[in-house]
């Protein structure tokens, strides 16, 4: 059979075992055992673990459960919920300062977690009820939550980015870098949404009691004295303090990610000990057991798409999709869009994680060639895959919503989310105009890449 053919019985082979409803790590690694075992020597199925183990002995993965470990320290405790009530406190006096203190606590809890499930979970389970009780729509409470999630996949620690700095082979520190200015961008976009938002809201309860004497929980005005709002800064302080150590040492040299990885989660752990008392063995079994099921999730997804990578590889699947994009010579705009527009029907279905170790081996290839910043598109993509985190059929965070607030019609949490995802867009659009908005950052700390 040609190449092409292959090719195609190995996509459609893939659709069939992922919408069969097996778990996509096993799906994945199901077709690549079988189309092995048929186009590939006898002897490469004895080597299936060695090349699991091979593809997966990078350093830079194992920061990933350390990450992750880190993350559920802070998301299992109040941490969040303390977070939002210090910024609610200090930005009460903003026009939706309570829609505004939900977005910035979401990007700094992302920047803690690096989890975008946790960040909806931790920060929704306090903000939803709270906008609620001030007379916000439960599409807008719901939009802004599962839109500030997102951020956790590209505001530093990313785990996600993680995945893309191995297979591009690019430095870790650098993509970290680089997401944070888009992430400040997206933090500004959804800050000025939600005032506007609010204004709209607001003016519209405003004419319904003037109108009929209709009253809404929005009128009214929340006031925090000078001490109120100092007395909640203590609990977060250190958390922030740990957030700024970690990257520091990161960004600084003085340690790798592996490490930093490794010192935050340690020093996750003994915040929580030391602030909310979350130390005994009790307490720190859930803490333990999700680390443990969500990395080992994640490290099967990662070794059988790395594997499913490797077949595709082998088979030359990925290079003569990759020759035949280079082939169609399409100009390099057109060349982004078409990608940005499989990355959006492949986040229909699939996680960022296995996005990426599946597209990278055929889409990096054209891009080096059409001379784009694989760093600048690396943060591209992943606000792309931050769309399908919010639009259905999965959106992951838009089920996360839903197991928050219940209450909460799945067709308004949909609704509430639309806006964000146009700003996404929006964002992208910037970000192909302005690309300094990423690599600005990077190229200062780290100097320009091939530099030395």
């Amino acid at each position: 059979m040609s190449v092409f053919g292959i090719g195609v019985s190995y996509a459609c082979a893939t659709l069939v075992a992922m919408f069969s409803g097996m778990p996509i790590a096993f799906a994945l690694g199901a077709v690549a055992v079988v189309f092995m075992g048929i186009y590939m020597p006898t002897a490469s199925l004895d080597t299936v673990t060695q090349n699991v183990y091979e593809e997966m002995a990078s350093i830079t993965l194992l920061s990933i459960p350390l990450f992750i470990l880190k993350g559920a320290a802070i998301g299992r405790s109040r941490a969040g919920q303390d977070l939002y009530s210090a910024l609610h406190a200090w930005l009460h006096r903003v026009p939706g300062g309570l829609g505004v203190a939900n977005v910035f606590a979401c990007a700094l809890f992302a920047a803690m977690a690096g989890s975008s499930p946790a960040t909806c979970s931790a920060i929704g389970s306090a903000g939803i009820p709270e906008m609620r009780k001030r007379g916000y729509s439960g599409g807008f409470a719901a939009g802004i939550i599962a839109a500030g999630g997102t951020l956790g996949i590209l505001l530093p620690p990313s785990i996600t980015m993680i995945l893309f700095a191995v297979a591009a082979e690019k430095s870790l520190g650098r993509l970290f870098l680089a997401g944070i200015g888009p992430g400040l961008l997206l933090v500004s976009l959804f800050g000025c949404y939600a005032v506007l938002r609010f204004r709209r809201e607001y003016a519209l309860a405003e004419a319904a009691y003037e109108k009929g004497g209709v009253t809404s929980a929005i009128l009214a005005k929340d006031e925090f004295t000078l001490a109120e709002r100092f007395s909640v800064l203590p609990r977060v302080i250190p958390f922030v303090l740990l957030l700024t150590g970690v990257m520091l040492a990161l960004y600084g040299g003085y340690a790798t990610p592996s490490e930093t990885a490794g010192l935050g989660g340690l020093l996750a752990l003994a915040l929580i000990a030391m602030i909310y008392g979350v130390w005994r063995p009790t307490d720190l079994a859930p803490i333990l057991t999700s680390t443990v099921r969500e990395s080992t999730m994640l490290m099967l997804i990662i070794g059988m798409s790395l594997l499913y990578s490797y077949v595709m590889s082998y088979l030359h699947i990925s290079q003569s999709a990759a020759e035949a994009i280079v082939a169609m010579q399409l100009p390099r705009w057109e060349l982004l869009l078409a990608i940005l527009v499989l990355v959006i029907v492949l986040g229909f279905f699939l996680p960022p994680v296995s996005i990426i170790l599946m597209t990278a081996p055929i889409i990096l290839p054209p891009l080096r060639a059409a001379n784009f910043d694989i760093i600048w598109f690396g943060i591209i993509m992943t606000i792309v895959m931050e769309m399908g985190l919010i639009h259905p059929p999965v959106g992951l965070n838009i089920f996360v919503i839903r197991n928050v607030a219940p209450d909460i019609p799945l067709r308004d949490v949909i609704w509430g989310t639309l806006p964000f995802v146009l700003l996404m867009m929006g964002a992208v659009l910037v970000l192909c105009f302005v690309p300094e908005i990423s690599t600005w950052l990077p190229n200062l700390v780290m100097g320009p890449e091939g530099a030395r």
